[in-house]
């Protein structure tokens, strides 16, 4: 099946060019009823993805990885936008049996104690999850952003994610932040006020703190790491196997 879908990328990178967000949603929920989801952090991007899925009513299911350990005001963003939009977005969390092995022999804190555990944690609290949450879907929405890291510039609006068999729709690549912004307002759309108190990239609590001046976008995730290893595994897989699309499409549209 993997195969099938993957081969409709080439069509797909052709078909969106001079698209707009919406019209692409749209046509990527035509072209598989059913299979396209969408994984939300409750980040001020993935907030600005939600609202165009969900107040045009288009096929696609949201979904989150409550970790367990998030920020309380991300849990108010998760309920300020099920209200709003009069919708219920799915939870996956961690398997029970994996994450209760890993504390019992590590403790609650061994993240901090080396890059294995912190990864390894990582991988029950959201990786592990994601990959029930994507089984059997042809598509997976994310709100990555190129200005946030290094790495993340190497990704494509559209692309094949190897290690979970999709294709990967990344509608905010290249979107600076300031754009950003100025959808949420414009739009009023609900999101995670630690936003405002120099939170650019937001996971779990104890992972997470404000940048400071003249820091990098992912200076406030994992600090006592190595910038080289601030990723979680989510969307780390192959080098993208489509990489003709480089334009980007039509910002700030509804």
């Amino acid at each position: 099946m993997d195969s099938t879908i993957r081969n409709h990328i080439p069509r797909l990178i052709d078909q969106i060019k001079g698209l707009n967000i919406d019209e692409t949603l749209a046509l990527l929920a035509v072209r598989f009823p059913g299979q396209v989801v969408f994984s939300t952090s409750f980040s001020i991007e993935d907030q600005v993805i939600a609202h165009h899925i969900l107040s045009h009513e288009v096929p696609v299911t949201i979904f989150t990885l409550d970790t367990g350990r998030l920020f309380a005001e991300t849990y108010s963003v998760w309920s300020a936008t099920n209200e709003k939009y009069n919708t219920r977005i799915r939870a996956y969390y961690p398997d029970r049996n994996l994450l209760e092995n890993y504390l019992n022999e590590k403790g609650p804190n061994a993240f901090y104690e080396s890059v294995d555990n912190r990864k390894s944690c990582c991988h029950i609290r959201k990786v592990e999850p994601l990959k029930r949450a994507l089984k059997g879907q042809a598509v997976w929405i994310t709100g990555l952003r190129a200005e946030h890291s290094p790495e993340r510039k190497d990704h494509q609006l559209l692309e094949w994610d190897e290690g979970n068999g999709v294709i990967k729709y990344n509608p905010l690549l290249h979107w600076d932040t300031s754009t950003v912004r100025t959808y949420i307002e414009e739009f009023n759309v609900p999101y995670n006020p630690l936003h405002d108190k120099g939170f650019v990239s937001i996971g779990c609590a104890p992972c997470t703190r404000a940048v400071r001046a003249g820091e990098d976008f992912r200076a406030g995730r994992w600090w006592w790491e190595d910038s080289s290893k601030k990723e979680c595994g989510l969307h780390v897989s192959e080098a993208p196997a489509f990489r003709e699309i480089s334009t980007g499409q039509k910002t700030g549209q509804h």
